[in-house]
C-alpha cells in the first residue's frame, strides 16, 4: 500500500502546522489555508479520536484536554470515542483495511505502530510540524514510532513496570527500603506476613508482567537482530520459574483463574497485599481509592532484579494519524496531535494522572518537576528495557498470556509452556525467525 505523508500533502500550513516537504510547494495551497496557519479559529474540521486509555481513571483527563484544545481551535470538532484497549488494535486494522470506519487519530500502544506502519495504515510524519522538535522527545519512546527509516507517530506517554508498595505496611513490618532482588522480596514477604498477617505480593498472570523476571535472568522473547526466537531459552525459563516459585512457596498470592488483574488491584487498594508489579497508569486509580490512604502511602521502586539485571519493559502509547483520512482534514489532525503532545499537555496529564511525559522540556515544568510520583518513576524508566520494535511485536502477548496462566495459576512446567509459546511464534508470528 502506498504510504502517505503529512509533510507532502499539508505544506500549505508550513508556517505553523507543517514544514514544507522535499517535493516542493503543494498545488492545493489556498489563502484560507495560509490564514489557518496564523489564525487557529479559521481552521475547521471534524476529527474522530479513538482513546484506548482506561475510561474511568484516565479518560476524563483526556476529555479535559480536548476542551482546552477547543478553546484555541473552536471550529475543530473532536469526536472522542473510548475504545477498549483489548479490541482497538484489531478493530483499527479491520476498519483501515476496509477504508471505512477507522478513526482519524488513534492512541496506539507502542508495539502497534511498526505493524500498522508496515501495512500502510499510518501517515508518514517526516517533514511535518509534529517532528520539528523531535529531539525534545525522549529517545526510547520516540524509537517506537520508527519503521523502515520513517516516522509514523509521536509519543503520548511512556511507562514501565515498577514495584508498587504500601508504605504503611512496610513500616509496620519494620522494612525501611524496597527490595532490590527477588531473593530480598522473599525475605521481606516473610517479615510482612509474620508482623502484619497480610499477604506480601501479587504477580498478575499476564505475559507482560512476567517480562521483568525474564529480563532479570538476561532473557527476552526474541532476538530481533539475529532473527531468533528466545522465549523458551534457558534464561527465559529460569525467569518464569522464579515467578512460579514465588507463588508456590506463598511469597505471592496465587492469582485467580478469572480477572487476576482486577483482583490484584482490589487487594492492593484495600491494603490486603503489600506489593504489586504495575505501572503509572494505575496511579490515579490508587490515589482515588478511599481505602488506600492517598499517594503519600504509595511507594514506587524499580522492579527487583534477578541474576543478570533489573528492568521492566518499556511501554506507553503514541498518537498516530490514519493514512486513509481525507487530505483536507490533515491540518486539523496535525494541530490536534501537536496540542495533545505538547509539553504543557503532558504536564497536565502528569499532574492529573501521574502519567510520565515523553518530552524532555515537560520535566522542567512545575507540574512535573514538583510531582513526587513522577520523580519516583524516574529510576524505573532509567532501568527500563526497550522491546523489539518490529511489526510482529504487538502479537507476542496472546501466547504469553496463556503461558502465564498455565504457569502461575495451573502450576504447569515453565519450559513446556514456553516451548508452546515458541512454536506459536514460529508458526504464526515471526515465521522467518529461527528457534
Amino acid at each position: 500500500m502506498r504510504i502517505r505523508s503529512v509533510g507532502m500533502i499539508a505544506t500549505a500550513l508550513a508556517v505553523a502546522l507543517t514544514a514544507a516537504a522535499c517535493s516542493g510547494n503543494d498545488k492545493s495551497s489556498t489563502s484560507s489555508d495560509k490564514k489557518a496557519a496564523t489564525d487557529p479559529k479559521s481552521l475547521s474540521a471534524s476529527l474522530t479520536w479513538w482513546d484506548t486509555s482506561d475510561p474511568k481513571n484516565e479518560g476524563p483527563a483526556f476529555q479535559e484536554l480536548i476542551k482546552k484544545f477547543n478553546a484555541e481551535y473552536p471550529n475543530v470538532k473532536v469526536d472522542y470515542q473510548s475504545v477498549p484497549f483489548a479490541d482497538a488494535q484489531n478493530k483499527f486494522k479491520t476498519s483501515a483495511a476496509a477504508k471505512s470506519g477507522a478513526p482519524d487519530i488513534l492512541r496506539a500502544e507502542v508495539a502497534w505502530v511498526p505493524e500498522l506502519a508496515s501495512l500502510g495504515y499510518l501517515y508518514n510524519l517526516d517533514g511535518s510540524e509534529l517532528l520539528k522538535d523531535e529531539s525534545d522527545f525522549l529517545a526510547t519512546p520516540m524509537s517506537s514510532n520508527k519503521f523502515g527509516g520513517k516516522t509514523y507517530g509521536v509519543p503520548q506517554v511512556t511507562d514501565s513496570l515498577a514495584l508498587l508498595y504500601n508504605k504503611k505496611m512496610f513500616a509496620a513490618a519494620g522494612i525501611t527500603a524496597a527490595p532490590k532482588t527477588w531473593a530480598e522480596v522473599k525475605t521481606a514477604a516473610a517479615t510482612i506476613k509474620s508482623k502484619t498477617g497480610k499477604q506480601a505480593l501479587f504477580i498478575n498472570s499476564g505475559g507482560y508482567f512476567l517480562l521483568p523476571f525474564i529480563y532479570g535472568e538476561g532473557g527476552d522473547v526474541v532476538d530481533a537482530a539475529a532473527k531468533k526466537i528466545t522465549v523458551n531459552g534457558p534464561q527465559a525459563v529460569a525467569g518464569v520459574k522464579i515467578a512460579q516459585d514465588l507463588v508456590k512457596d506463598g511469597t505471592a498470592v496465587k492469582p485467580p483463574a478469572n480477572d487476576a488483574y482486577g483482583n490484584m488491584m482490589t487487594l492492593f487498594k484495600e491494603q490486603k497485599v503489600a506489593m504489586i508489579i504495575n505501572g503509572p497508569w494505575e496511579v490515579n486509580n490508587i490515589k482515588s481509592a478511599p481505602t488506600f490512604g492517598g499517594l503519600e502511602n504509595l511507594g514506587v521502586a524499580p522492579v527487583p532484579g534477578g541474576s543478570a539485571k533489573a528492568g521492566g519493559p518499556v511501554g506507553g502509547h503514541n498518537y498516530t494519524i490514519w493514512s486513509g483520512m481525507p487530505q483536507e482534514k490533515v491540518p486539523a489532525a496535525v494541530a490536534f496531535v501537536k496540542f495533545m503532545s505538547s509539553p504543557e499537555s503532558q504536564a497536565f496529564l502528569a499532574e492529573k494522572l501521574g502519567l510520565l511525559p515523553t518530552r524532555t522540556s515537560a520535566y522542567d515544568l512545575p507540574a512535573v518537576k514538583n510531582n513526587a510520583t513522577v520523580a519516583a518513576f524516574k529510576p524505573v524508566l532509567d532501568s527500563a528495557v526497550a522491546r523489539p520494535w518490529i511489526p510482529e511485536g504487538g502479537q507476542f502477548f496472546g501466547p504469553m498470556d496463556k503461558m502465564a496462566v498455565e504457569v502461575l495459576v495451573q502450576n504447569k512446567d515453565p519450559k513446556a509452556s514456553l516451548d508452546t509459546v515458541a512454536k506459536t511464534y514460529k508458526s504464526e508470528v515471526v515465521k522467518d525467525y529461527s528457534n
